[in-house]
């Protein structure tokens, strides 16, 4: 049976019709723009942690915390620089003991890293430096450290701060904190004093410092800083970790890194960890 022309026309139009509606939505999907694929969270850094070495003159160690595998560059950089500073350690240990004819017992260094403040961008390390080369007793020793984990690098003072800082104000309230805390441990003991003969309190822009934990979820509170025995006190006093909220110095703190800091510390003052 042959169509009639009417009926073929209303079939060649009515496909016609399906085709273009179909290109149509083809095009509006290859016009409509592509979504961006999600960037892949960082990897954890894998590499070892710790590191020690004995030998009959020294006996040396070197430990990381986990935190350190988040931000990229951070570890290798403290691993390869620890083991350099304990291998030559035990050098000098060797030269020392083999001159000497011998010794009591090896000589002992110590690095541990311990965890402080952390932002989204910044991470900081406390650093307890253990020694012992046979004197009347160990020596204790602290650093700091604050790295960039975008810039991977580590930070210092002159970084974190506006260039040529004026860090009077800053330099009496570490001075204040840390007699209170010096007060509190050994009552009507002599203040340290800023240029002092006997005690003489830190500046803030030489001694090292951690980032403080605050109350505002992912900023820093304020900054810790590290004093070893004898520097307010006798060694009998002990060490002292002074923490200060950074409203103590807030406008001194450089654009780059302002937005990293709000709220209060966990803890202000006397922060120094309890030792067992």
């Amino acid at each position: 049976m042959r169509s009639s022309p009417a009926k073929i026309l209303l079939i060649t139009v009515a496909v016609a019709a399906t085709l273009s509606a179909t290109l149509a939505a083809c095009q509006r999907r290859e016009d409509k723009p592509a979504q961006p694929t999600p960037a892949p969270a960082p990897a954890a850094v894998d590499g070892p942690l710790a590191y020690d070495a004995k030998t009959d003159y020294a006996s040396v160690e070197l430990t990381l915390p986990e935190t350190v595998k988040t931000a990229p560059g951070l570890r290798a950089a403290l691993y390869e620089a620890g083991v350099r500073e304990l291998g030559q350690f035990a050098e000098g240990a060797q030269a020392d003991l083999s001159e000497a004819g011998g010794g009591d017992r090896p000589y002992t260094r110590t690095v541990a890293y311990s965890p402080g403040g952390e932002t989204p961008r910044l991470i900081s390390l406390a650093r307890t430096n253990f020694e012992d080369t046979g004197g009347a007793h160990p020596n204790v020793t602290y650093g700091g450290v604050v790295w960039d984990k975008t810039a991977k690098r580590p930070l210092g003072f002159a970084d974190l701060f506006r260039a040529g800082p004026d860090t009077v104000a800053l330099d009496k309230a570490l001075c204040a904190a840390a007699n209170a805390a010096k007060q509190a441990r050994s009552p009507g003991s002599e203040p340290a004093t800023l240029g002092g003969k006997m005690w003489t309190c830190p500046k803030a822009l030489a001694t090292p410092f951690i980032l403080t934990p605050g109350s505002e979820p992912g900023k820093i509170g304020g900054i810790t800083f590290l004093l070893d025995s004898y520097q307010i006190g006798p060694h009998s006093d002990g060490d002292y970790w002074i923490a200060l909220p950074q409203s103590t110095f807030r406008t001194l703190l450089a654009p780059a890194y302002a937005d990293q800091f709000g709220g209060a510390p966990v803890k202000a003052g006397d922060v120094t960890p309890k030792t067992s």
